[in-house]
């Protein structure tokens, strides 16, 4: 079995394990290398402005905010946003910062008919540690993966 095989089959089991609605959990490690091995593949980073401004950003990600900012409330415009800039047939790779919102993005891509959709698990920073902070356990940043401060 590929890498890329492996790595679907990996994504799907993590999906069924959790009864997601979607095509498969990815970890950031995973979603980079699937970024490289399946053309088209896309990545969706749902996390606010000023989280991409302030936190970091990922090269060539489609930025659409899941919630606003300022304010925090539901971007009434994602699904609009999403299909006009992401294909349905693309698979598509979505991030947060810690995997809550990405999770929420993928299950309403699915529903409106996006086959392959991706959360990427511990998202770009990661859970919090014993002190609190985040970029120490897990996430995007944590692994080594490129980004670049906004």
């Amino acid at each position: 079995m590929g890498k890329l095989s492996e790595i679907l089959s990996t994504a799907r089991k993590r999906a069924e394990a959790l009864a997601l609605p979607y095509a498969g959990a990815v970890l950031p490690r995973e979603a980079w290398d699937l970024l490289k091995l399946a053309p088209g593949t896309t990545l969706v980073d749902v996390r606010t402005r000023a989280e991409w401004d302030w936190v970091g950003r990922v090269p060539d990600a489609v930025e659409i905010e899941w919630n606003q900012y300022p304010g925090g409330v539901r971007n009434p415009h994602f699904l609009a946003e999403l299909r006009q800039r992401v294909s349905p047939e693309s698979p598509v790779l979505f991030l947060c910062r810690s995997g809550a919102r990405s999770d929420h993005a993928a299950r309403l891509a699915t529903e409106a008919g996006y086959g392959n959709c991706y959360n990427i698990l511990e998202g770009f920073e990661g859970d919090k540690d014993a002190n609190g902070h985040r970029n120490t356990v897990g996430g995007w940043r944590f692994s080594g993966l490129p980004w670049y401060q906004g």
